[in-house]
């Protein structure tokens, strides 16, 4: 049999047993070994599409003739087993940065995302976790949202495999038109849920968009064990592995079901250590599995690092509280901590104040925590909108959560239109303008500059002799920028982080001590201060 198909885009084909199973799902394994045109081999997971049909789905990374077979669990079924041919592959013809470029993976400093190729990747994320569900409509609502965030310059989503938070199992708040991931009882995989996903996952790609793909949240492994949810993982890694997607194992990763509050502190000591325990060998078997080697990362309730090892992350990704300003302390603190930790990975706020929760962290919150997170050493930040993560719509909002409290019920129609989104899509433009993978934390760079006993003085962070990037979050007359370079002028301009205007300062040179000091700031709000080289 032979197929075609293009560098980094997923072709797919079918296979079809002359034998019937009982439980198709459980009882057969496909895998298909592609040999690429330099000698290597990447060994896919084929996924079960539901009767007696098998589908696998393979990106290339070469051009020229792979050749392929199949290799079944069971060897006597010739119609799965020792099946043959090739695919020819020829370069990408189209526009799409992410088939263009490749999917991604860590630079070799540890520092920050790049595409296959070396093009640095700047992570600017939005939180979809129940987009798979039918109360996002497909096409017109998932098509709506998308376009929305493309064009304010979002490049992840974060989207949850159909096993959502804030429910219990079989919820119908978190169906999709095809019913539910996986069958009553946790029988069987659905792969007609699947089906229907498929056209989401693909959209967002489609729009240049990667999907950080969470697998459920972490509770789940409870409800399915250990052995399943190796199934499920390996479900997700055959139909989207080649895809350039990236891995979260899941939300909340070591946090257990919402009834379990009221019990002793042993006993969540427990719950925690077995739940690592259990999610370490989930995390070793993805790694595994996985033939491309997609980042693979958890949601945490603080930090992915303390949740689980070292050994099956490839980044850290943090969430630090939705308190409003009050969470700043807390996001700084774990930034930093991230930043400093060894060995090097890139740091994500994952999850930080959404914008609107509790009728609190609006816009000005959600420019704080960016600049916040980016100065002082993230190279990723994710944005989140009350209304948004959990689909209200007009008609119903989502309701209660397992303990009895709604966290709000404004529709995702008007979510996705809060000024927040736009103001952190405005700040990761102006961060393109430089060379951002290079920008490092100075907050000795500002005086004055935050500290422990104030997180609400200004931060710093540059590239030395090139850039220098000021973030002022509120009241402050007037700074005076530090250790400028003798000799080096800088161009200084005032970046508004609400509508993105620039008002230009001149020329920036430190005197006799290096420093330079701004004017008198034109008005009582938070500015960005930039002097480029």
């Amino acid at each position: 049999m032979h197929y075609f198909g293009q560098v980094n885009c997923p072709a797919e084909w079918g296979f079809t047993s002359f034998r019937t199973y009982p439980e198709p799902f459980h009882e057969v394994e496909l895998d298909v070994v592609f040999v690429a045109p330099d000698g290597s081999e990447q060994r896919v997971p084929a996924f079960w599409a539901g009767g007696q049909d098998w589908r696998v789905r393979f990106a290339p990374s070469q051009e020229g003739t792979y050749r392929w077979r199949s290799i079944c669990t069971d060897t006597g079924n010739t119609a799965l087993h020792g099946v043959e041919g090739t695919l020819t592959v020829t370069p990408y013809s189209g526009e799409n940065p992410l088939l263009q470029r490749g999917g991604l993976r860590v630079s070799a400093d540890g520092r920050y995302f790049q595409h296959r190729d070396g093009t640095p990747f700047l992570w600017l994320g939005d939180t979809w976790w129940m987009g798979l569900c039918k109360r996002l409509s497909f096409p017109g609502d998932f098509q709506t949202l998308t376009a929305d965030r493309v064009q304010k310059g979002f490049t992840v989503v974060q989207i949850v495999a159909g096993l959502y938070p804030d429910m219990g199992a079989f919820d119908e708040r978190g169906a999709n038109e095809a019913g539910f991931p996986w069958e009553q009882g946790w029988a069987r995989i659905n792969p007609r849920y699947f089906d229907m996903a498929d056209l989401r996952i693909h959209w967002l790609v489609k729009q240049g968009l990667v999907p950080c793909i969470v697998g459920c949240w972490g509770y789940y492994i409870h409800w399915l064990g250990v052995e399943r949810m190796k199934k499920h993982w390996r479900y997700l890694i055959a139909r989207w592995g080649a895809y350039p997607v990236v891995w979260c194992l899941a939300g909340e990763i070591l946090m257990p079901f919402y009834d379990t509050h009221s019990r002793p502190r042993e006993w969540h000591e427990e719950y925690r250590h077995n739940t690592r325990a259990m999610w370490e060998e989930v995390g070793r078997y993805v790694r595994e599995i996985d033939p491309y080697g997609h980042p693979v990362t958890a949601h945490p309730s603080v930090s992915a690092r303390d949740s689980l090892s070292d050994a099956v992350l490839d980044f850290d990704m943090l969430q630090t509280g939705h308190g409003d300003r009050t969470s700043l302390p807390n996001t700084i603190q774990q930034v930093v901590r991230s930043y400093g930790r060894q060995p090097v990975m890139p740091v994500v706020e994952g999850e930080v104040c959404y914008e609107g929760i509790g009728e609190a962290s609006r816009q000005e919150v959600q420019r704080l925590m960016f600049w916040a997170c980016w100065l002082n050493g993230a190279k990723g930040f994710t944005y989140g909108a009350n209304g948004i993560w959990q689909v209200n719509t007009r008609e119903k909002a989502y309701g209660p959560s397992p303990h009895g409290m709604a966290w709000g019920d404004t529709p995702w129609e008007e979510a996705y239109q809060l000024p927040g989104s736009a103001q952190v899509g405005m700040a990761k433009r102006l961060l393109e303008r430089y060379e951002w993978w290079k920008i490092e934390p100075h907050p000795e760079w500002v005086e004055p500059h935050w500290n422990e006993e104030n997180y609400f003085l200004p931060f710093a962070a540059g590239i030395p002799e090139r850039l220098r990037l000021v973030y002022l979050p509120a009241y402050q007359w007037r700074v005076t920028i530090k250790d400028l370079e003798p000799g080096v002028a800088y161009r200084a301009f005032l970046f508004d982080p609400a509508t993105g205007q620039e008002t230009p300062l001149g020329e920036a040179q430190g005197d006799d001590e290096g420093k330079w000091s701004t004017p008198v700031l034109p008005k009582f709000q938070d500015w960005l201060v930039v002097l480029e080289r």
